[in-house]
């Protein structure tokens, strides 16, 4: 493990942030992204940190304080504002209680912190408090955990680490586990660093860079211990491929995904769905397919900490018939339905524990181990999937590494693993404000790269969705991608795609099933045009046409049709028309005629596909001309005809479109978007309507 220290980086955050926050937290905060930017030391809001000094209040009066992280803060982006100010000597003095409940803790810390609208400080805030130095680290390192969980685990420590790091027993992380540490470090105060079994390391030190240095060279002595002691290379031979794993989790993701949406009250939103993240690489497939892959994979977790994200306990799926679309639902459906009664058991079995006024989890698994598959991992999007997902790899990380030094896993009773699920501070780290209204969906857009369809991702993307923007392959759907990760993350994917090619259709469906488990949203988008009078056109211009604007549009929907019948959880399909279908222009007759034709074809889906719980509906925009800076293709293709009839520049072209409409409204790409926003939210029971987009134009009124 590297030390990443420099003093150049913290001598630039004591520039930054010391003004304000003093150089001990500047420094507190540096030392903390050092760690917390390691996934082999802290995952997802796991871990924490603290520094000791001196609190002046509004008065100019010195108080000693503790500055602990803020409970479930990332410390990969943590600041001097995300550890919360608390009165020391005050909390000092919980040190002569024999218990204390949870309840009462965070009543104490939030009555004695320093500002009132502060975030609740770390559960393990006690353990900062009672240890008596200055900075002190806790991380969950994976190297850690995997001698800390193992039968002859103190024995192990004191082997790999000397005689001077101390070992305390599993306490439920709290008031319980910081009187254990206050104990033993009573005892040998001469310990350099705590190794607290199934849970993480304890370092200290009177500055930031000392404590922190610590943590590097006691988990380094861990790793070489374990490098040293590993016998066992290969328990195990490959069956399956990644690329073989890879198609049949196309396969099923699906079919999967359907079974693991629940039901909801919301009539016109009948499911509440999930995303997936899958887990096919070769070290997953390797500790799933191996000998002791069931044994390995379903033991408790390495640590409590991650237990709100993952569930007590994963599934394990075996033996799926992937020759029949219908025996591999029954199968999935029989595995999740099996995990549903064991997981209501488990509830019931310590219930009596829950707080009265907690809600339990869903039934449903959030980690599932398929064989030949891979591991599959379940959020309410993509980011809690993805966290779900690394704590996973860490898990198969830790447990692989203890059977290949010739020992067994022993994790934390099934009592301890409840308590530690269904505990208030623990689901406090939980975002329950309410979600966006689509952020359980994943939607495509064709035709991405011009103004309507990046106005229509952007949309999406603000109301919750992963959306995946698609076109011909180019700089235009490169620039739209780079332009929407750097605001929405992982919610959005660019895949090349042309929409005449079945084939292309096909896979870059695939590819968005592989990333989120399926598909719920498709937007129809993609469409050129030319201006040509019928006696002049040529017929092999109409049929390139043709070929974008009708078959693609019937390519489109027909593969999205055989997605929702396998997912089996509805979905909704929305066309971009335009007013030409219902008021057509002439010298534009194969644009006004193909884009006819693709109308026709989604009303034909509305009746089709109704029984499947999909509503398939219309947006008939009149002419956009770009979105922001994004210009759009079509009017770059129409737009210089229509000028030169009109002898108009741009801007009186676009003057005469708006002067003509109602309204005398400008249509923007964002009007058509909100349309489109209307239909994928469902605001209303509605399929097979239009909605005009074009300001009033009376000739254009669907009929």
């Amino acid at each position: 493990m590297k030390n990443r220290w420099t003093d150049a980086d913290a001598d630039e955050f004591i520039a930054e942030y010391g003004k304000k926050w003093g150089s001990a937290l500047a420094l507190r905060a540096y030392s903390a992204r050092l760690l917390g930017s390691d996934r082999h030391l802290v995952l997802h809001g796991g871990g924490n940190t603290s520094v000791k000094d001196e609190y002046t209040s509004i008065l100019g009066e010195g108080r000693a304080a503790v500055f602990v992280k803020a409970s479930g803060a990332d410390m990969s982006k943590i600041g001097p504002e995300g550890h919360v100010g608390l009165d020391l000597n005050y909390l000092k003095r919980f040190a002569s209680l024999e218990d204390m409940s949870d309840e009462d803790m965070i009543n104490e810390f939030r009555t004695h912190m320093f500002h009132a609208n502060a975030p609740t400080p770390s559960v393990e805030t006690l353990l900062h408090v009672f240890l008596p130095f200055k900075y002190i680290d806790h991380t969950h390192a994976d190297a850690i955990l995997v001698l800390a969980n193992q039968d002859n685990a103190e024995t192990l420590i004191k082997e790999a680490l000397g005689p001077d790091v101390l070992t305390v027993d599993y306490y439920t992380p709290g008031f319980k586990l910081a009187r254990a540490v206050l104990d033993a470090f009573s005892e040998r105060r001469s310990c350099k660093a705590i190794v607290l079994l199934h849970h993480g390391i304890v370092t200290w030190g009177e500055s930031a860079r000392a404590s922190y240095g610590r943590m590097i060279e006691i988990v380094t002595a861990a790793e070489d211990y374990i490098k040293k002691h590993t016998t066992v290379q290969a328990t195990h031979h490959m069956s399956t491929s990644p690329d073989e794993a890879r198609q049949r989790y196309i396969k099923i993701a699906p079919i999967l995904r359907g079974l693991l949406a629940e039901d909801s009250i919301d009539e016109d939103r009948p499911f509440n769905r999930v995303i997936l993240k899958p887990l096919i690489d070769v070290k997953t497939l390797a500790c799933i397919d191996s000998d002791i892959g069931r044994e390995t994979t379903m033991s408790p977790p390495v640590t409590s900490d991650y237990l709100i994200r993952t569930k007590a306990y994963p599934l394990w799926i075996d033996g799926l018939n992937y020759d029949s679309t219908q025996m591999l639902r029954e199968q999935l459906s029989g595995a999740i339905e099996g995990y549903k009664k064991r997981y209501d058991h488990y509830i019931n079995a310590h219930a009596v524990k829950m707080a009265e006024d907690m809600s339990r989890f869903d039934s449903m698994p959030r980690v599932l181990y398929i064989e030949g598959v891979g591991a599959v991992c379940v959020g309410k999007d993509i980011e809690s999937a993805t966290v779900a997902a690394d704590i996973t790899l860490q898990s198969i990380d830790i447990k692989t590494a203890i059977a290949q030094m010739g020992h067994q896993f022993r994790g934390i009773s099934e009592a301890e693993i409840f308590d530690m699920e269904y505990r208030t501070y623990q689901h406090a780290k939980l975002d329950l404000s309410g979600e966006p209204p689509l952020a359980r969906e994943t939607a495509i857009i064709t035709g991405a790269a011009g103004a309507i369809g990046s106005a229509i991702a952007r949309e999406l993307l603000v109301n919750g969705c992963h959306v995946a923007v698609t076109d011909l392959p180019g700089e235009r759907l490169d620039n739209l991608f780079d332009e929407l990760r750097s605001h929405f993350g992982l919610r959005v994917m660019a895949v090349p795609m042309d929409v005449t090619d079945p084939e292309s259709v096909s896979a870059a469906c695939g590819k968005i099933t592989e990333t989120w488990g399926g598909l719920d949203i498709v937007i129809a988008n993609a469409g050129i045009a030319m201006v040509s009078p019928l006696a002049e056109m040529s017929i092999e211009a109409f049929r390139k046409l043709e070929r974008v604007n009708i078959d693609g549009t019937l390519i489109i929907i027909a593969e999205a049709a055989r997605h929702f019948a396998v997912q089996k959880t509805g979905g909704d399909i929305i066309l971009i028309s335009t007013k030409n279908v219902f008021s057509p222009s002439a010298n534009f007759g194969a644009y006004s005629v193909t884009k006819a034709a693709a109308h026709q074809v989604a009303r034909i889906a509305s009746l089709e596909l109704a029984g499947l719980g999909v509503r398939v509906n219309m947006v008939a925009p009149d002419g956009v001309f770009s979105d922001g800076v994004r210009r759009s293709g079509l009017w770059e293709e129409i737009g210089p005809d229509r000028m030169r009839a009109r002898g108009l520049d741009e801007k009186g072209l676009e003057q005469y479109y708006q002067g003509r409409n109602l309204l005398k409204a400008r249509i923007t790409a964002s009007h058509v978007a909100k349309a489109v926003l209307f239909f994928a939210a469902r605001h209303t029971p509605t399929t097979g309507a239009t909605i005009p987009v074009d300001g009033g134009l009376p000739d254009a009124v669907p009929r």
